[in-house]
């Protein structure tokens, strides 16, 4: 089913131009503060982990800095792990998640993983509590070579100045119910197309590679989130939003292809991770805590296997 859903800015089967683009930056105003929430905690790491400023983000009145964070130099006889947060500024526990992972247990994979760790690539969006960049852009579809999104390309040279490969990548997300109320209007409002409805899964699930899937490494972090919170069935047409599910709580999409976070790195070990905040069935404590045990599931198996 389509439909030509209301969305306030825009005429619908049309387009955006500059001028709608402008009206929807000018109703995004800021409802909670980097500056306050995120940057204190990065900072307050100073004396365990290596920091640094990977980029800044200049859009005029906002600018802001883009730190990452290492467990010390780097020691080419260890594996490389990456963890990002805040791809999506909206999606709370994927920043909150990364912090926590940091603050609580990268501790425990000294001597073991070079871990470099991005709490979140869109402050801007984290700010407005919205999916897109200043530009109504969606950064986890804007990682290809000569992107015009700077959080995508900010982070894209991060990686690229790397000296040793990495085996996994883990990218810490969210699904809400603001997916359907707001942001997919929003997209198909964007683009002039038809809006078509979907439900919002009520749990955990991950999104796998479809280029490179790795199934048991999949399977490995489902089995430990859920002790922590519960995971996602699919709906009756056997989908996750609208992609099939390939095994418990997992789908998969074309990283590449799709240009998502994913495919910034050549990583064996790739897994994007979805939890529902939303759910009367969890808390915003339990959601960072799935990311965090999501982060230390996806290590432990690659140590052991990769």
């Amino acid at each position: 089913m389509t439909s030509t859903a209301f969305y306030p800015i825009g005429t619908p089967g049309t387009p955006w131009t500059a001028k709608e683009r402008e009206e929807w930056r000018a109703s995004q105003p800021r409802r909670r503060s980097y500056a306050e929430d995120v940057v204190p905690r990065i900072e307050a790491l100073a004396s365990r982990f290596q920091i640094s400023v990977y980029g800044t983000l200049d859009y005029g009145e906002d600018i802001y800095s883009l730190y990452a964070l290492r467990n010390g130099a780097p020691d080419p006889a260890l594996p490389t792990a990456l963890v990002t947060g805040g791809v999506h500024g909206y999606e709370t526990s994927g920043v909150m998640g990364a912090l926590e992972f940091l603050e609580t247990r990268a501790a425990d994979y000294a001597g073991k993983v070079n871990l470099l760790v991005v709490v979140c690539v869109s402050p801007w969006g984290y700010e407005r509590i919205n999916r897109w960049n200043r530009n109504a852009l969606d950064p986890n579809r804007n990682f290809r070579k000569g992107t015009n999104v700077a959080e995508c390309a900010h982070l894209m040279a991060l990686v690229a100045a790397q000296p040793e490969p990495f085996l996994m990548h883990i990218d810490l997300h969210e699904t809400t119910d603001s997916d359907e109320t707001e942001f997919r209007p929003a997209l198909s409002a964007r683009d002039g197309t038809d809006y078509e409805p979907d439900t919002i899964p009520d749990g955990f699930y991950l999104v796998d590679d479809g280029e490179n899937p790795q199934p048991a490494f999949q399977q490995a972090i489902v089995a430990a989130v859920e002790k922590i919170t519960h995971i996602a069935p699919a709906d009756a047409q056997g989908r996750i939003i609208g992609s099939p599910v390939v095994a418990r709580g997992v789908i998969e999409y074309p990283a590449a292809k799709a240009g998502m976070c994913t495919s910034v790195t050549t990583a064996r070990f790739k897994t994007t991770t979805e939890v529902y905040p939303d759910s009367p069935r969890a808390t915003p404590e339990q959601c960072n805590a799935a990311q965090v045990e999501a982060v230390c599931a996806g290590l432990d198996y690659v140590l052991a296997h990769g």
